[in-house]
């Protein structure tokens, strides 16, 4: 049964987070929009209807829902392909009538199965990126887009290269800034008098703080001030035109086109897995650790994407950067993810002009931090003392996110815990043993309580390596299943090998559907006999 949740009952923490992640997702959802080739504005809308619609609909307490940095490569090639933005549009709706459909037969389940390990590895990855791709823009750099996360950018170089570049371009002022806000976030939940005033986030006081300084710096004629491409760039609607122009509507009559639905399945794959991972992300976040019902964030997601699509919007997904801000500025319920919609939506229509004057180098410094609690060495440290079964799939999932992507990451980190899985049962398909009598050493072979095929090769080495004039007891008395493959295995060593080579094997505990004969009825009466 669902809890009925009061979404007014943590107004005051939540509008504050919510105010934090409207900051952070305004210039995410107009770089991203950028990178990928669509129009500025659609990128707001898909902020808009994530917050709202999505926070809404969806169970998840912390996640947020917005255009994804890691859509941006799909969206470019398919508004390409398709030739035409609002044909793209119908592929987004039909990719969010998809997402429907896998939420109805609970194709969400398959986020049970994503290692811890792997799921932190992603977090730590993600927050290694936030903080290579936002020094640029902290320095006054700011050619790379907000929204590329890859690590090979567009233009050739990567994010190495990006970082050298930005040497050459700093810009003391946004420098000066950047310093400034990372000292008021830093310290704004831990002076004295500061944490007094729990209403007024400390983001917003870094927001405003940085318009102020470089307000002065324009106004004095310093060389410090911060030019208009290092800040904020949102559209400005002057006219009822305007907004007319803005929405898009999906052409319907591209519908038998086979490319359009190549698009909209690939896009609703893509998008559900990248949800899927973020929401076990958020809720590993949420300090309450309550759990999403990921069946019906898939069907939020899908009303999502169709009504962004209607409205002109990118496709969405929950995404990390914005659910870990959210998490980090102490977001309780979903509300705070309703509210950072509805400023993204005031704030578009009614201040842009003074939105427009943010510096980047501010919101830098928010997302600097953000991206340190993602990847505090004090995380990377409890894996390694943890062990290489835990630590090996998470420090590559954290390399690949960064050095690839975020789903070649995460599947790279899988595919390493499942052959840790792997070795780790080669391991326990059984346990070892020799005993020394007077008459002769006696190996114990004690099967384990499942023994599956995967465990078929350990076994059939330790059968081989049995030397001759040997004793064995093999005791199946703990087990509850054998695979049949082991089980012949087994019948032939003790018909075929042992009767070559002189060795005496004796089985015990083996149930009468294994069809094997057991030789002795009690362990502890082979013990005796062969004692005496």
């Amino acid at each position: 049964m669902t809890k009925k949740i009061n979404l007014f009952a943590n107004l005051k923490a939540d509008f504050a987070s919510g105010l934090v992640v409207f900051l952070v997702a305004l210039p995410l959802c107009l770089g991203i929009a950028m990178a990928s080739g669509a129009p500025l504005f659609s990128g707001i809308i898909a902020g808009v209807v994530g917050g709202i619609i999505v926070g809404y609909l969806s169970q998840s307490h912390i996640s947020v829902s917005g255009p994804a940095a890691g859509l941006t490569a799909i969206v470019l090639t398919a508004i390409t392909d398709l030739n035409a933005f609002d044909v793209f549009l119908l592929a987004v709706f039909l990719a969010g009538l998809i997402q429907i459909i896998l939420g109805f037969i609970k194709a969400g389940s398959i986020s049970n199965y994503f290692p811890t390990n792997v799921i932190e590895g992603m977090l730590a990855g993600i927050g290694v990126i936030i903080i290579l791709k936002q020094i640029p823009h902290a320095v006054g750099y700011d050619r790379d887009f907000e929204g590329d996360q890859a690590f090979v950018q567009m233009e050739g170089g990567n994010t190495f290269s990006s970082l050298l570049g930005a040497l050459d371009y700093i810009n003391m002022g946004s420098v000066i800034i950047t310093l400034i806000s990372m000292a008021i976030l830093i310290s704004w939940d831990k002076v004295g008098f500061l944490k007094r005033i729990k209403l007024v986030p400390g983001a917003l006081v870094a927001v405003i703080l940085g318009i102020l300084i470089n307000e002065i710096f324009l106004q004095t004629g310093s060389s410090l001030a911060i030019a208009k491409e290092h800040l904020v760039a949102l559209p400005v609607m002057s006219s009822f035109d305007d907004v007319k122009e803005i929405i898009v509507l999906p052409d319907f009559a591209a519908i038998t086109n086979p490319k359009v639905w190549m698009v909209a399945f690939t896009i609703a794959i893509v998008a559900s897995i990248e949800t899927l991972l973020c929401i076990e992300a958020a809720d590993r976040m949420d300090v309450h650790k309550r759990f999403t019902n990921t069946n019906v964030e898939l069907k939020a997601q899908g009303v999502g994407n169709m009504v962004s699509s209607l409205l002109g919007g990118l496709p969405m997904t929950s995404v990390v950067v914005r659910s870990s801000a959210n998490a980090n500025a102490g977001a309780q319920s979903k509300m705070s993810s309703i509210i950072h919609g509805f400023l993204l939506l005031i704030s578009v229509v009614s201040i842009p002009f003074l939105l427009n004057k943010i510096p980047l180098a501010t919101l830098a410094a928010v997302l600097l931090l953000v991206g340190y609690k993602l990847a505090r060495p004090a995380v990377i440290m409890h894996f390694w003392h943890k062990g290489k079964y835990q630590f090996v799939p998470f420090i590559a999932t954290l390399l690949g996110v960064v050095f690839t992507d975020l789903l070649k990451g995460v599947l790279l980190g899988i595919v390493i815990s499942v052959f840790a899985v792997l070795r780790g049962n080669h391991k326990r398909a059984y346990n070892f043993r020799k005993e020394e009598y007077h008459d002769g050493d006696i190996i114990h072979i004690d099967l384990a309580q499942e023994v599956s095929f995967l465990n078929k090769a350990a076994i059939k080495n330790t059968l081989n390596e049995i030397p001759e004039n040997s004793k064995v007891i093999i005791n199946a008395s703990d087990t509850v299943y054998i695979a049949h493959d082991v089980q012949d295995l087994i019948k032939e060593f003790k018909a075929i090998r042992a009767v070559e080579d002189n060795i005496e094997v004796h089985l015990v505990g083996f149930k009468d559907e294994y069809e094997l004969e057991n030789t002795c009825s009690d362990k502890k009466n082979v013990f005796v006999e062969h004692s005496k």
